[in-house]
């Protein structure tokens, strides 16, 4: 299929790519075109201008930043998984990287545009939520900060104003932390049926903090507090993963569709949640 007729900007710098999205109501930004193309071919988005992202040197670096670890909106998620940096400091981005489709759509896919799409079923969505991350936007007004967990209100949809542009991913390294990303889906590359990302911090072999986000079982990715709940201040034994399996999946209110319906869903994400905390106690 071919998309509607639409107009093409390759802007110099950030500012002027701002301003032409602050200027064109009907313009919407271009990162690596892996989701927005598609929409657009089945005519589910139409707009009137693209504002190319992708030759912007200042939404490309990776790098830390103290405790923290920066990535450009702009950043491959392919660089991103392979990174030597990323891997030292937040491995949860590279796990959750090599589920996100095949090879050439990560080679092309962005950071920042898979956190922009905010599509209910992204791993990366799920381990901003899990890692407590931070992303920066830019607009007309400036620049603002937004913590992962105000960002995504429902599917697809983002508290991103139509002018703001992502610029940098910022997130917290924590030392020392245990985490895994496992997901249920009907053939590897597909779209999850239910997923989980998980952090956890051990102090004297039990959990003192617990960071589990479910993706594919809302209408955005969450975070399952009460399953954070039944397994902190615990060992990661058996029967403490399979206690805070049943209580992430007892927790949500999943969608119904073609691809699974609600009990489904639950048990998919308490298969997921199970699988991921087991690859955290072996580590």
């Amino acid at each position: 299929m071919k998309p509607p007729p639409f107009h093409y900007v390759r802007p110099g710098n950030l500012d002027e790519a701002v301003g032409l999205l602050a200027a064109d109501e009907d313009a919407k930004p271009l990162a690596g075109g892996q989701s927005l193309l598609p929409m657009m071919n089945f005519r589910l988005a139409r707009p009137g201008t693209l504002v190319d992202l992708g030759r912007l040197p200042e939404l490309t670096e990776i790098r830390r930043d103290g405790e923290v670890l920066v990535l450009g909106a702009g950043v491959r998620q392919r660089a991103a998984e392979t990174s030597e940096l990323v891997a030292r400091t937040c491995p949860l981005i590279g796990r959750a990287l090599a589920h996100v489709g095949h090879h050439q759509i990560r080679s092309r896919g962005t950071i920042g545009g898979s956190l922009a799409h905010a599509d209910p079923a992204a791993e990366l969505c799920a381990a901003s939520l899990a890692l407590d991350a931070e992303i920066v936007a830019r607009g007309p007004g400036g620049t603002r900060a937004i913590p992962a967990a105000e960002l995504f209100l429902a599917p697809y949809q983002t508290c991103l104003a139509e002018d703001e542009v992502i610029t940098e991913t910022r997130w917290p390294i924590r030392s020392g932390a245990r985490s895994a990303v496992a997901e249920i889906a009907r053939r590897s590359g597909d779209f999850a049926i239910a997923g989980a990302a998980v952090v956890v911090e051990l102090t004297d072999g039990a959990v003192s903090r617990a960071r589990l986000a479910g993706l594919g079982v809302s209408g955005a990715v969450q975070r399952l507090p009460a399953a954070e709940r039944v397994l902190t201040g615990r060992a990661p034994d058996t029967a403490a993963i399979a206690e805070t399996a049943d209580a992430a999946a007892d927790s949500i209110d999943p969608p119904e569709d073609v691809h699974a319906d609600a009990g489904t869903r639950r048990a998919a994400l308490r298969a997921a949640t199970r699988q991921a905390l087991e690859q955290i106690a072996d580590d």
